[in-house]
């Protein structure tokens, strides 16, 4: 029963992935902890495959209708590529925590849900699919477009979010890029930050590879539909939803790793008493 939930689950990934070109790592990561019982950092890791590949083959439909933007995928994902590396060996150091990479994750799925309710409360018209974004700040972004790939390169190694809620704004707001184009571009891009990211932790970390397989598989029909769902349903009626759903999801992330740590303690604190009687003895 656990391996159909999670795998129906990641499902939901491609579909997230293909409807809004984002969402999909901030599912993942959850799904294959707290459902399938995977340590964080071998799930980390595991979701920048997942993540990447689904991300991979989602680019396609969006490629036919001529919706990815090659150029701008090159300068915002080589500054990506760099920083998940580096936030991959970052969080392969000892002093890098589990407890810290999970807290980190709810961190930003809070801040994604945030953005994303605030967006949808903006009212927008039937034909206007840029509407609810502001117009490009500056004129010439294309630096402060690259320091964004930046970081958001370093969060993706650090705890395995695509950036895709990220990605989609900065090539809007910076980019001046179309919204239909932004979502196709940001799945290449995930694509580019996935790889790096899991370079940085091969050989670090175990990897169930048939787990990795069989969610590819699920997410990846997850991902056709989505993209299918995409030229009917417009991206902004799912934001508020999507949104709020991962106000819970990161809520219960933060509740598991406040509990993870007491349990720790408690079970540090009855080994050493163990211990204590034995050598009384």
């Amino acid at each position: 029963m656990t391996w159909i939930i999670g795998h129906l689950l990641a499902a939901c990934i491609g579909i997230s992935l293909g409807l809004i070109g984002g969402g999909g790592s901030v599912l993942a990561l959850p799904i294959l902890v707290y459902v399938m019982g995977i340590p964080p950092k071998s799930a980390i890791a595991m979701t920048l495959v997942i993540v990447g590949t689904v991300s991979l083959l989602g680019v396609i439909p969006h490629w036919r209708a001529k919706n990815v933007n090659f150029k701008t995928a090159l300068i915002f994902g080589s500054a990506t590529m760099v920083g998940a590396f580096v936030g991959a060996k970052i969080a392969t150091l000892p002093v890098v925590t589990e407890t810290f990479q999970m807290t980190l994750f709810a961190i930003m799925m809070l801040v994604a849900a945030v953005f994303m309710i605030r967006r949808s409360s903006k009212p927008v018209a039937a034909d206007d699919t840029l509407a609810f974004y502001p117009p490009p700040v500056c004129k010439y972004c294309w630096l402060w477009l690259i320091t964004e790939g930046l970081a958001v390169g370093v969060l993706t190694g650090l705890v395995g979010v695509g950036g895709g809620f990220a990605i989609v704004p900065a090539l809007v707001l910076l980019g001046n890029v179309p919204m239909k184009q932004a979502i196709g571009t940001s799945l290449l891009i995930i694509v580019f930050n996935s790889v790096a990211g899991f370079l940085g932790y091969l050989g670090h970390v175990s990897l169930d590879w048939n787990l990795m397989l069989s969610f590819i598989v699920a997410a990846s029909i997850g991902t056709i539909f989505g993209a299918y769902l995409a030229e009917f349903v417009p991206a902004n009626r799912l934001q508020k939803s999507f949104g709020y759903f991962l106000l819970a999801v990161a809520a219960l992330v933060l509740v598991q790793n406040h509990q993870r740590p007491q349990s720790s303690r408690v079970e540090n604190h009855s080994t050493a008493r163990i211990i204590q009687r034995h050598s009384r003895v």
